[in-house]
Order: structure tokens, then sequence, then C-alpha cells
């Protein structure tokens, strides 16, 4: 293992575990020393309707009720179309739009003035079905090859449609914002987020103020998984508007009931493949990609983006053509989750190999082998792959940890008896970074490096700590390479009033984007370093030399630089009389590039795999036929445990990327991809080789199998 992966403390971990950590509900006064006023959200409890008026009852001195007319500028939250409000306009397009912010000393006197309004509406008729739904906020084609005429000499056809279903962050702090106003007539606002600047590029047009009469902090973070991406640019605007309105600092923290019903969530999807099979191998897909984008289109643009390219999946199909749609419904809106699109299409394209692979009467791990890409084959859209695909030595790896391939065999022959077990694989990759020019074209990292007299250096970078350890691996990647101990680098929370913009914490791109940035620029500090001076340097992100272009209206270059790689492995057994399903074994090889320390990548994979099984089995969430989410609590959205998969063991395995530092590659979003396949596939074999469609594959799925089969 190199240097840089050797495992030290996390340098949040003793404010965190002594409960020093102050979040945004810590707060008992303002900076100014002014008493906080308590915010809480007048929201719609219908799917589709005309808001013809509120009732508001009487306000007692100090309470305020807050509405789109007090939006000073524009009542448009920028997310990427501007159609989200800050409150809602004249219609309400989900159950939980926010029409209104009531605000006030005490919070018990705020929730009963908000249980007070009445709400009067036009009903308008709700459309819930993403299968029915006819309007699409972003429609992408794309393809290569000549998809007919591979139809047309094909030796079989096969056409399927598989469904995912929605899925929650539930992270362990829920979405909470802050709004101060300060006397010179700017705005600081701060609460629990992933990117800073994407909240103060929202600000400035909702306030009507220029940019530097804001600055956004981030407070200490309980947990994001894509969830704290766009969600806390609605809210800080909300708190922003209450707060200009009330003339004092105002916060609004959801409770975990509003958290699970109104807030973004994994985007449900309905995939069809049609695949075209000559002489025992796959010449052409045909897919068609519909992701349930909700009431507005928030991140639907990018998370549908990313769905689409890894459509395909790691194989070398020469013929393809695909449509992606963000189908607008009157549900909730959907936005970023740890594997953003991935792990909906890849759910679909291993169950799609494995099926057609029993059809031919061959192993589908052999099967899906025979089609994997290599180095240099082109991409989806046209790319390459520039850099050595390693999932033939990760099988390896897997095989070595389980059995897996003795084990395929073995469950593959009929079972009796009450309890049967199967096996499944998946394999997959997520793109690193960015989706295709985004990085050289939109975000344009800058990062840079203070040094102080002592001889202290200070990271000053955008990225948010959310659990996934950028306060210690930033500071680790500066220490190595200026030569100093771990303790004389630090790395505080981004405040835009101090730090440069150097893009958002998502994408799996802290790590391998700005972390080269802060390398490089630590290299550049190393060569100028004079003691006992202030010193400041900076770096720029550049796109690298080999990539070919993106091109977005044609869905054509490299959509992402490099590609982390994974193997999965999950075993099961059924127990044939209740259904219930136990978890004998999940093994991960892991491929993010040189871990910059082995502990935190690790605990990483082993999170993500476990949320990717939880995807994959027991986290449903339905809503009722009213459009209202039914599964609001933790009574009714089931999130797996360490109880629940005893033995989960991955592996890294290592395939450098030159452009990253030491190596490094992205980390945080790979584990979470390829479980739904892999779970569902074992499901699949335990169940006597039925073909299966959707996730998650509960208990009450694999009961109604089991009847419906006669096992």
């Amino acid at each position: 293992m190199e240097n840089i992966s050797r495992s030290v403390v996390k340098k949040d971990h003793a404010p965190k575990m002594s409960g020093r950590s102050i979040y945004v509900s810590d707060y008992q006064t303002a900076q100014s020393g002014e008493r906080i006023l308590t915010g809480k959200l007048l929201r719609s409890t219908l799917a589709h309707a005309r808001v013809l008026g509120v009732d508001v009852p009487e306000l007692p001195e100090g309470y305020f009720y807050v509405d789109a007319r007090d939006v000073p500028g524009d009542n448009n939250v920028n997310i990427v179309l501007d159609d989200t409000p800050v409150f809602c306009r004249e219609t309400v397009e989900y159950i939980g739009d926010p029409i209104a912010m009531l605000c006030g000393p005490d919070p018990d006197e705020v929730e009963r003035l908000v249980k007070a309004c009445r709400v009067r509406y036009e009903e308008l008729e709700p459309v819930l079905d993403l299968a029915a739904g006819q309007e699409a906020f972003f429609d992408y084609r794309f393809g290569h090859g000549d998809v007919d005429a591979a139809f047309a000499a094909a030796d079989k056809q096969y056409d399927e449609t598989f469904e995912t279903g929605y899925q929650d962050q539930t992270y362990l702090e829920p979405q909470g914002m802050m709004a101060e106003p300060e006397a010179d007539g700017g705005m600081y606002v701060h609460g629990s987020m992933q990117c800073v600047y994407y909240v103060h590029g929202a600000l400035p047009r909702v306030l009507a103020c220029a940019p530097e009469k804001v600055h956004v902090f981030q407070d200490v973070t309980g947990g994001g998984f894509g969830g704290k991406e766009d969600y806390p640019s609605v809210l800080g605007c909300q708190v922003a508007v209450a707060a200009r309105k009330c003339g004092a600092p105002v916060r609004c923290v959801l409770d975990r009931r509003e958290d699970l019903a109104c807030t973004s969530k994994r985007h449900p999807s309905l995939c069809r493949y049609r695949a075209a099979v000559k002489d025992g191998k796959v010449t052409a897909l045909e897919i068609d990609v519909r992701f349930n984008a909700g009431g507005y289109s928030t991140l639907s643009a990018v998370v549908l983006q990313r769905g689409i390219i890894a459509a395909q999946g790691v194989y070398n199909i020469p013929n393809l053509r695909l449509r992606g749609r963000a189908i607008k419904t009157n549900t909730v809106p959907n936005g970023a989750y740890r594997g953003f699109g991935g792990p909906q299409t890849f759910f679909a394209v291993e169950m799609m190999m494995d099926h057609i692979a029993r059809d031919l009467g061959v192993d589908a791990l052999a099967f899906k082998e025979a089609h994997l890409v290599k180095k240099g084959d082109s991409t989806s859209t046209e790319g390459r792959y520039h850099f050595p695909v390693p999932l033939p030595g990760m099988i390896d790896q897997v095989d070595a940890a389980c059995d897996l391939r003795k084990k395929r065999a073995l469950y593959s022959q009929p079972q009796t008896g009450r309890y049967r077990r199967g096996i499944g694989t998946s394999l997959y990759f997520h793109g690193a970074g960015f989706t295709g020019s985004g990085e050289r074209d939109l975000i344009k990292a800058v990062a840079k490096l203070r040094k102080y007299a002592d001889g202290t250096v200070e990271v000053l970078a955008a990225n948010g700590e959310i659990g996934q350890g950028l306060r210690t691996t930033f500071p680790k990647i500066v220490a190595q390479e200026l030569g100093l101990p771990l303790e004389k680098v630090s790395y505080n929370h981004p405040d835009t009033a101090r730090v440069p913009d150097s893009g958002p914490t998502v994408a799996s791109r802290s790590l391998m984007v700005v972390g080269e940035l802060l390398r490089r620029a630590a290299a550049k500090l190393k060569a100028q370093w004079r003691d006992g001076e202030e010193q400041e340097v900076e770096e720029r992100f550049r796109e690298p030399d080999f990539l070919i272009p993106f091109y977005l209206d044609k869905f054509s270059g490299d959509a992402y630089p490099t590609y982390s790689w994974g193997v999965n492995a999950i075993e099961v057994e059924v127990d044939t009389y209740t259904g219930k399903t136990k978890i004998l074994g999940a093994y991960g090889s892991f491929d993010v590039g040189t871990p910059i320390d082995e502990k935190i990548v690790i605990g990483q994979m082993e999170g993500g795999f476990l949320q990717g099984i939880g995807y994959a089995s027991i986290e449903k969430m339905a809503y009722d036929h009213t459009g209202r989410i039914r599964s609001n609590s933790f009574s009714d959205y089931l999130i797996p445990t360490a109880a629940d998969v005893p033995n989960l063991k991955c592996m890294l395995y290592v395939e450098k990327y030159p452009e990253g530092p030491y190596g490094a590659k992205g980390a945080g979003e790979l584990p979470l991809v390829g479980a739904p396949g892999a779970y569902v596939e074992a499901m699949e074999q335990a169940l006597g080789g039925v073909s299966l469609h959707h996730a998650p594959f509960t208990a009450e799925d694999t009961m109604d199998t089991i009847v419906k089969e006669g096992l």
C-alpha cells in the first residue's frame, strides 16, 4: 500500500465523538447575539391544485407570515432549470409543495399557527403514474451503429421492462438552514449542505442583491448522500426571504416525517430493453429510459444524463439506440442520490444480460465476461476507455473470497426443501467526475493554499465534509506533497466569504479533481516556500489533453475522463415458508485508484454497499392514490443495519489514474451502484430460475413469487 494510503485518525473525529461539533440546530443565538426565530413551512395537501388563497389566523406580535409576495427578486431557485419556486406560484405541483412559511420565537406557537392556516384550492387532475406521464422536462437521444440491421439479422430478440422505486437518503441529520441579516444589509446563510456555492448562486437572484451581499457557510453536516446537493438551495432561499421580511435570524429544521415526505429522493425508473443476439453475442440494444422527475425538474437533467450513459453497462455492444426522458409527475421532486442515475440503469442492464444468458443456456457470469469492454474500446457515447479495465482481475478477487463460480454452478441445480440458496453478480462502473464538459465549461474549479508565518498551511476550497473524510484527506495530500506533519495542515468548513469556488461536493469529483488541484498547489508552494512569511498559491482546473471533447447536444465524446469499477457478489438463503431472506455474504471488489486513506475508503465501500443492498431489498417507499408519500417514518421506511448483512467483505483493487492525486479516482458513489443487480439475480437463482424485473424485491415480493411458482 502507498504511504499516502496509511490510515490516520480523522481530523473531525474528536469533536464529533465528544459532542462538541455545532450543527445548525445547536445554535442558541445568532452571531449578533439575537434570538433565533423558528420557521415552519405551510405545505400543500393536494398533489395538483390552483391556490385561490390562504386564510391566515391572527398573528401574535413578533410572528410573521411569509410567501411568494415577500420574495424581493425572482421567485425561482436556480438549480438547472428555473422552475422550482421559493414559495408556490398560482399552482402547487405535489403534496408538500411549500406555500408559505410561518416564523416566530416560540416553536410550539409557530406549529399551532401553521395548523390553523386554511388553504383554499381549486383541485386539478394530478399525474401520478410514471408510465402514464406525457410531459418530459428533458428528452435525450443518442446511439451508434445500425440497430435496425442488427435486429433484422438477429437469431433471437428480447424485449423486457425493468422498474426501480424511490430511495430516500436517510441522512442522520435532517435538512436544516438558517439565515441571519447583517448590519450592512447583507445576508449570512448557513446550515447542513453539500454545495456552498450552489446556495450562494441562488440567493442573489431571490434577494435581488449583489453576490457580495451574501455569504454562505457549511455547518457541520450529518450526512448528505446527494440529498443535500439541491434542497439546501431551496430551503436556504426560503429562510433568507423570511429573515429579510422578519428583520431577524430565521432557522428552519425539518422534522423526520417532513423530511421523508417532502425532500428529494432517488428517481423511480422504468427501463425498456430490446436486445438482438447473433451467434450467442448481443449485437444491438434499443433502450428507453424513463425517470420520474416529480413536480419540478431540480437535478433531473444531470441524473438522467449519467443514467443513460451507463445504460449499456460495461459491455461492448456494437449497435445502440437510446432514448432517455425525465417525466413530470405530481409527486415529490427527485434529485441526487449516491450513484446519480447509475443504479437504475445498471440494474436493468445486468438483469437483461442475466435473462438472455439463461435463455441461451449459458452461465450469466461467463456471458457477461464475453462481452466486457477493454482499454481502447468505445464508450456508449463514442468516447474511449483510455485506461485499463480491471474487471477480469476483480472478478477473480471476488471468486477467491466466496467461491463464486463454484456456488453459481451449485445453486443453479434444482433445489428442494424449505431453504433455497442463490448467488448473484453485478459488474459496473461509475464515471469519475462531472458528466461531459461540465468540469471544463461550468465548474472551472479553483483551489488555494494559504501558508502562515508560523509554517502552518490552510486548505481553501469549497468542498464540504459530509462524512466522506475530506477534512482529513485534503490535508493528507497537501502534507504529503509539502513533507509536513499532518497537524500542520488544516481544512475548515467552507465559507464563501473566504474560499474560492472549487465546485460542488458531488459526482465523486472532490478528491480526484480538487485533490489534484491541491497537490499541484502544494508542489508550487514547496518550490516557492519562504520561512516566516505568509504566502498564498492558487491552482485552476485544466482538462486532460487525452479527452475526446464531449458535446451534450450530440451525446458524443468522453463523458468522463476515467472510471471507477466494481464487482459485487451477493449470496442469499430464502425461507420458502416465510418469504424471509437471509444474506449469507456480500462481497465487493472496488477500484477507486489509490486510496488516500485506506480505512476511510473501506468505510465508504462498506457503507455504500450496504445502502445498495437496502435499495435492492427492503427500502420500499410508496405513495397512495392521492400522491402522498406513505413511508414517512422509520417505522414504515426500513433501512439496513450491520445486523442485516453480518458478512460484508469489501476489497480494494487498485488501477491508478495518472491525473488524480497519487493515482486516486472517484470513490464515494461507486459502491452503491451494483448491489441491486447482484441481489435480485441471487433471488432469481434461489427461486428456481424465475425472471424478476424490479427492485426493491421485498419479503412480500418473495412470498408472492413462492406462491405463484409453487415452490
